[in-house]
């Protein structure tokens, strides 16, 4: 049985902090009564967490000055500031307070455990969007996060590939959203104009019967007019976007962010890794108002990378569903090919022909490989298509939805792919090329064995440092990827 380790970092004093974000809509008389789901919410929580009844009065005491983050003490703005960018102290001591949070997280508040989204409390309309998805379960991740999420407390958390991250901060943001005429409520970034074109796609699926709340997205790629004139005209609530085209709209005053209450980075890791892109992080930060909540997700998210997140957070939630070593895909089958160079096409022809499967996904390193080799497949009269950086916006987002939809059952691709996005019928990755860090190996082999589901992903291995990659995958993430055996039982890796 597959065992998570997870642990989750929650001083007593951050709940009811939390919760006066819910009761700001309440009446002010105190003697009024709570509304019923915060009634129903009380007292799950008292029954679940007994030491928390004496939070129940909504009157936190004050955190202790050790207690308090860094970013939590400021009142002036300038001063604010300068502590959100100094980004170049040294974080020595950030590896040994992980470890110790984790020892001392069971002394903590651990968010209340639902079998069930009915469980959450959620909004009628969010619960009936879900049933129409075909959600019966929350995954472990969102069993964890969205409790706490929808209360508006601040979380970092990082989860294998294909546990429903997305869902989490959709359905947690669509839950306390009010929406406002003209005002944008919730801000989310991500590094890829293809994730957040499928985030977009997430919250318009869930806010389905929700229609006063509405959702754009915004990249670059597209005449930046066309933007502007939508902002004028039809404002959305919710703005998905990359981190540059957000900056110049908000920059030319276009984007109004002086009324966000929700900031979220989806694979923050790769936009806070990368100096240019989180600069422009930082600067859309700080046009956003000081009291806000702020969430954060990655599959992928080392020691190093922590501290800098929580430079953005206050007293954030931490939650790491498997420890870094362990964050291959349950359910998913991997192996791999030794060959030469000159015998890649021979080999994936006949694994095409050879192996069952909905759709698959072939990832290369290169654009000019990705065009080359999908003409080579077209030729051969197998269903590809490629997407690449090469290709304009909008030729790569018809592409991209085409193969989503089911018109091609294989997708050529660089790791323009590899992180996030979700295609439900990929049971199958082949990386053609071996990529270049065991990080890009994780998230490109996630394309496949999506939410616990049954995948297969196979790696050919074409020189030394090809099989170097490999020996680190293997290290890192303690998983044994045996060399692929002449028969592969399909019931292994086919969806039953």
């Amino acid at each position: 049985m597959h065992v998570c380790k997870l642990y989750t970092v929650t001083p007593y004093y951050a709940l009811p902090r939390a919760l006066m974000l819910q009761l700001e809509m309440c009446p002010k008389d105190p003697s009024a009564p709570l509304p019923l789901y915060l009634e129903e919410f009380t007292d799950i929580l008292a029954s679940s967490c007994p030491a928390s009844r004496h939070l129940l009065d909504f009157r936190p005491p004050l955190p202790s000055s050790t207690q308090q983050s860094s970013m939590g003490d400021i009142k002036d703005g300038d001063t604010y500031q300068e502590e959100l960018l100094d980004y170049e102290e040294e974080e020595e001591a950030a590896p040994d307070a992980v470890a110790t949070k984790a020892d001392g997280g069971k002394k903590g508040y651990v968010g209340i455990h639902s079998s069930g989204f009915r469980d959450f409390l959620l909004k009628p309309e969010l619960l009936r969007a879900i049933v129409d998805s075909g959600f019966e379960h929350p995954s472990e991740v969102q069993h964890e996060c969205i409790p706490q999420a929808i209360l508006g407390m601040d979380v970092i958390c990082q989860a294998k590939s294909g546990m429903g991250k997305t869902a989490v901060f959709v359905l947690s943001t669509l839950q306390q959203i009010e929406p406002v005429s003209g005002q944008v409520a919730a801000l989310v970034l991500c590094h890829t104009r293809e994730l957040a074109y499928q985030i977009c796609h997430e919250f318009e699926r869930f806010s389905t019967y929700l229609p006063d709340i509405k959702v754009s997205v915004f990249y670059g790629g597209v005449n930046i007019r066309t933007h502007k004139d939508l902002l004028k005209n039809d404002s959305p609530h919710v703005v998905v976007g990359t981190p540059g085209r957000v900056l110049a709209l908000a920059r030319d005053k276009d984007l109004n962010l002086k009324s966000v209450r929700h900031f979220i980075l989806d694979e923050c890791d790769k936009m806070l890794d990368s100096l240019d892109m989180r600069r422009d992080v930082q600067e859309i930060f700080k046009l956003t108002p000081h009291d806000k909540q702020v969430m954060m997700f990655s599959a992928t998210l080392s020691k190093e990378i922590r501290p800098v997140c929580k430079r953005f957070m206050q007293d954030p939630m931490e939650i790491y569903v498997d420890d870094e070593a362990k964050l291959t895909l349950h359910g998913l089958v991997q192996h791999y090919i030794k060959l030469s160079e000159k015998e890649k096409n021979r080999k994936l022809n006949d694994l095409l022909d050879a192996l069952d499967f909905n759709q698959v996904v072939i990832f290369v390193k290169s654009v000019g490989r990705a065009a080359e080799l999908n003409k080579l497949l077209v030729e051969c009269n197998f269903p590809s298509i490629c997407i690449h950086s090469g290709m304009s916006q909008e030729e790569r987002l018809t592409r991209y939805k085409g193969f989503k939809e089911g018109h091609k059952r294989i997708l050529v691709a660089t790791d323009l792919v590899g992180r996030g996005i979700d295609i439900e019928r990929v049971n199958i990755v082949i990386n053609y090329d071996m990529p270049e860090a065991a990080d890009t190996y994780l998230h490109r082999v996630g394309r496949a064995g999506r939410f616990g589901t049954k995948g297969l992903a196979i790696t050919f291995v074409a020189s030394t440092e090809d099989s170097t990659v490999l020996n680190q995958v293997q290290e890192r993430f303690e998983v044994d990827i045996k060399e692929l055996p002449e028969q592969i039982d399909a019931t292994t890796y086919m969806p039953s």
